[in-house]
């Protein structure tokens, strides 16, 4: 398909270089996405895109009619967290901003409303808003210091929407409520309270009416919530235990008779269920044994379920309804597009129009319009058009066995021209959570490294999601243990594949990948040569004493569920107790204002080995959270990351191999 602009304000993205691979520069990798979202308008006359245009950032709003739009700018130095139409004409968006001297911008949950072209923009909800004016007989919307959180667009109603108001709170979390708000003034007639304080989701059917409220007690059960429309209160109808796992409602079928749920049927990892409100039971539609649900195709109109989409490797689609014309088209651009991902991501309301989004492991993602009548996508814009994937590598699903039986998935990531060598050097990178998973997608910390030459080891190992419940608590408590028994089976699976050359592999990680990256080395002391660890947890015992999680009943009690309270336990499982353990060469990296794992963590560890005499790498920014988010800080960060693998493990090329001083604090 030949790519063509439709709108200017995106000009200069569309097409490829037909080169070979290349080394590419650092700050490619650094960038942010210059167009990370779009949505059409529900009547199809507008595109609302985030983007990153003349140095700052903005919400353009197009006119599909002419190709003109605005670019709504946040004040000072905020950005668009997320937005979406409520109205023909009207949208709804959230900001964030830079607090302190951090650069990550943290949002206030406020909510502001602009028009189309522009006009009429307002601040609708939270601590900014104006308050009533004395003796005025007008209703206005007044000031709270709350978070406001679009729960429906009501496709029924332009000028209201149901929102989530809760209320900040420096303790417990506060109970939320609902609200019917004006788009135009923020104002609100009437507000339910929702009945559970840690508030997951609620669902609402196809005629706005909330129907679900999915949350958690403070022990971490989850407890899902049924209102019967028309009916006041709330009723419990499933509770997390030993015989009922966690189910999610997802959204109503099209004619409001049952709601789709995902679910796990007896024997598989995962399924679709419909309950219905008369019946009050699960009933299986679709399941896997492989992996969890990993999204939805639905109905252009937004109506219906069609296919599950889920990703045990690469990303898989499966049909619910087969007839349905969405399939049709899905499977017409999946051949278009093929060794590509393709999603539906915003459509008209009649469904005529859709916005298609095309990405992959070498491909950071393009965006496209749909045509549903005249079976016609147009090229609109690439995500990151800087990244040429034709220099990128490819992301090759793998499967193993634990020590124990313990099937694991992952990925291996070769440097491009290099698919079938052996013995190349290696980097196991741990992703975070430890409740999250790799996914086959563009990431540039992957990129960034298989361009330099080094092969990268990904490995979801249990406790992480994406395979089912089961697999996810069975890393409960095993922090340090059998999770790094995981990643080490999988280390010394690529060595016997022969991928990987046994003397010189190195771990590294962010967050948990970061805690994990250094237990490693302390497990391990003879299977990593170096070990980079960045807003990595040292010492576990002070989890119970620092950081944002532990600050509520709620994280408290998820922190003894995935790391358990026994303190000679948590000492043994922490490198800052084990540095003397430590034999590979270590790289520490931490922002000064993370809240999530306070620099603590890494001075304690960066000062022990500062007394023993042990030379390392040391890289702080006093002004960045957890994980670097300035692009110049990223930059950074990448070129001392590569000139420490290069001083360790060798295959580094150019000016990134140059040997860099540890930065003082």
């Amino acid at each position: 398909m030949q790519k063509r602009m439709l709108v200017p304000a995106l000009a200069g993205l569309c097409g490829f270089s037909t080169v070979g691979a290349e080394e590419i520069p650092l700050a490619d990798f650094a960038r942010h996405q210059q167009y990370s979202s779009v949505q059409i308008s529900p009547t199809g006359t507008h595109l609302a895109v985030t983007s990153v245009i003349e140095g700052g950032e903005a919400l353009s709003l197009i006119s599909l009619k002419d190709m003109k739009g605005v670019n709504i700018r946040p004040r000072n130095s905020s950005v668009i967290v997320n937005y979406d139409w409520v109205g023909p004409d009207r949208l709804i968006y959230s900001v964030g901003e830079k607090r302190g001297g951090i650069d990550l911008p943290q949002s206030y949950g406020e909510l502001y409303g602009t028009d189309a072209d522009g006009g009429n923009q307002s601040v609708l909800f939270g601590f900014r808003v104006a308050g009533m004016q004395t003796g005025s007989h007008l209703q206005k919307a007044t000031s709270e210091e709350a978070w406001g959180y679009l729960v429906d667009e009501l496709r029924n109603d332009d000028k209201r929407v149901l929102i989530r108001a809760q209320p900040w709170s420096e303790k417990e979390v506060a109970m939320s409520e609902l609200r019917l708000m004006d788009v135009e003034k923020g104002t609100y007639a009437k507000s339910i309270t929702l009945p559970v304080r840690y508030v997951a989701d609620v669902v609402t059917d196809h005629d706005g009416n909330p129907r679900f409220a999915v949350g958690d007690t403070v022990d971490g059960k989850q407890q899902v919530y049924y209102k019967e429309p028309g009916k006041d209160g709330w009723e419990l109808v499933m509770q997390e235990s030993k015989d009922q796992g966690r189910v999610y409602p997802v959204m109503f079928n099209r004619d409001n008779s049952a709601a789709y749920f995902a679910c796990a049927p007896k024997g598989k990892i995962s399924g679709l269920c419909l309950w219905s409100p008369k019946e009050r039971e699960l009933k299986p539609i679709w399941s896997s044994a492989e992996g969890d649900i990993y999204g939805y195709v639905t109905a252009f109109d937004g109506l219906d379920i069609v296919a599950v989409r889920s990703m045990p490797g690469r990303i898989a689609v499966h049909p619910i309804d087969k007839k349905a014309p969405e399939i049709k088209v899905l499977a017409t651009l999946m051949q278009q597009f093929a060794g590509d991902d393709v999603s539906f991501v915003s459509a008209t309301r009649d469904g005529k129009k859709v916005v298609v989004l095309v990405h992959g492991d070498v491909n950071p993602g393009e965006y496209y319009l749909y045509d549903v009548d005249a079976g016609k996508a147009t090229f609109l814009a690439n995500r990151a058009g800087w990244v040429k994937p034709e220099s990128l590598a490819t992301m090759e699903p793998i499967s193993l066995k634990a020590r124990d039986g313990m099937p694991l998935h992952g990925y291996l990531t070769k440097p491009q021209g290099k698919e079938n060598a052996k013995s190349l050097p290696m980097v196991v990178l741990v992703h975070g959570g430890p409740r999250g998973r790799d996914t086959w997608s563009y990431d540039p910390e992957v990129q960034v490294l298989a361009n330099r030459g080094y092969a990268v080891l990904q490995v979801n190992f249990r406790g992480s999601t994406g395979y089912g419940d089961a697999f996810m608590h069975a890393g409960d408590r095993e922090w340090g243990a059998k999770i790094q028994d995981d990643i080490t089976d999988a280390t010394r699976w690529a060595i016997e594949q022969g991928v990987a050359d046994a003397k010189r592999i190195c771990i590294m990680g962010t967050s948990f990948g970061g805690y994990a990256a250094l237990q490693g080395a302390v497990r391990e002391p003879d299977l990593y040569r170096c070990t980079i660890g960045d807003a990595g947890i040292y010492d576990l015992r002070m989890m119970y004493s620092r950081g944002d999680v532990q600050q509520t009943a709620y994280g408290e009690n998820e922190i003894k569920e995935m790391i358990g309270e026994d303190r000679a336990e948590l000492s043994e499982r922490s490198a800052l107790p084990n540095v003397d353990r430590i034999k590979a060469k270590v790289m520490l990296i931490a922002g000064g204002e993370d809240k999530r794992v306070p620099p603590v963590h890494a001075k304690n560890l960066h000062m022990a080995l500062e007394k023993k005499g042990v030379a390392h790498e040391w890289l702080y920014e006093a002004s960045e959270g957890h994980g670097f988010y300035n692009e110049k800080n990223r930059e950074e960060r990448f070129r001392r990351i590569l000139a420490f693998l290069a001083q360790n493990i060798g295959n580094a090329s150019g000016s990134d191999a140059a040997a860099a001083p540890a930065k003082p604090e």
